[in-house]
C-alpha cells in the first residue's frame, strides 16, 4: 500500500520556539560579554541547526575551543529552558489529531538536535507524531533529502508532502522530490519564501490542511 504521509519541520512549522531560542541565544552572548541579538535577527538566523545559530549570534573572531564552550553552554541551558515560552501554533494539536484518526502518517524532521526534537516533540505531541527525527552525526542536515527520505522509510511510505517555514524546507523538499508547503506564520517573510520558489502558502491551520490534502490528492494522480 502506498502509505500518504505528512512530514514538517518543527521550529516556526509545529511549534513556537521563538521566544525561548531568542532568551537563549541572549543569556549566553551576556554571559560571555557579548552585544546582545534583537528579535530579529535571531529569527533570521535559524533554521540550520544550533551550531549554525551560535555561529552567527557570536562574534565572527570566536572560534576553536572557545566556540564549542559557547554551543556547550548554550546547548546545556536552551535544553534546560526550552519550554517555557514555547508552544504549537493555533490549530497544530487538532490537525494531527485529525490525520492520525484519517490513518495519515507524520512526522517531524528538524535540524533542531535530534534529543531535544524528540523531548519537544513527546512533551508537546504524545502519541500524534509517529516519527521525529533532529540534526544527528550519522546523517546529513537539510537541505539534504537524507533525514527526509530516512523519515519515509520509518513511515514505510513512498508518498508524503512535506511542510515548513523556511528556504532551507523548499530545498530539502525539492531535494527529496516531494511537494512542499511553506508556511507564512513562521520565522522568514512570504517574499522570502517566493524567492526561493515556494508556491503553496499557508497562513493558518485550514488552510494547511486544505493544501495538504489537496497536495496529496495530486500526487495519487
Amino acid at each position: 500500500m502506498n502509505q500518504n504521509a505528512v512530514i514538517f519541520d518543527l521550529d516556526g512549522t509545529l511549534l513556537d520556539t521563538l521566544d525561548d531560542l531568542v532568551n537563549a541565544v541572549n543569556y549566553i552572548l551576556k554571559k560571555y560579554g557579548f552585544p546582545e541579538r534583537s528579535v530579529a535577527a535571531i529569527r533570521r538566523f535559524l533554521g540550520n541547526g544550533a551550531r549554525d545559530l551560535v555561529r552567527r549570534s557570536v562574534p565572527e573572531n570566536i572560534e576553536g575551543e572557545e566556540f564549542e564552550k559557547i554551543l556547550a553552554d548554550y546547548m546545556e541551558y536552551y535544553n534546560a529552558n526550552s519550554k517555557i515560552k514555547t508552544k504549537p501554533y493555533p490549530g497544530v494539536l487538532e490537525l494531527l489529531s485529525e490525520f492520525k484518526r484519517n490513518g495519515i502518517k507524520t512526522a517531524v524532521v528538524s535540524n533542531k538536535p535530534d534529543l531535544t526534537v524528540n523531548g519537544l516533540c513527546k512533551e508537546y505531541f504524545g502519541d500524534r507524531l509517529d516519527f521525529a527525527l533532529g540534526d544527528r552525526p550519522d546523517i546529513k542536515k537539510k537541505p539534504s533529502a537524507d533525514p527526509i527520505l530516512l523519515a519515509m522509510k520509518e513511515l514505510g511510505c513512498e508518498r508524503a508532502v512535506y511542510v515548513g517555514d523556511s528556504e532551507i524546507d523548499i530545498l530539502a523538499a525539492k531535494n527529496a522530490g516531494l511537494p512542499c508547503v511553506s508556511l507564512t506564520w513562521g520565522f522568514r517573510d512570504k517574499e522570502i519564501l517566493e524567492e526561493y520558489g515556494a508556491t503553496a502558502f499557508a497562513g493558518n491551520s485550514d488552510e494547511l490542511k486544505e493544501q495538504i490534502f489537496k497536495l496529496l490528492s495530486e500526487s495519487e494522480v
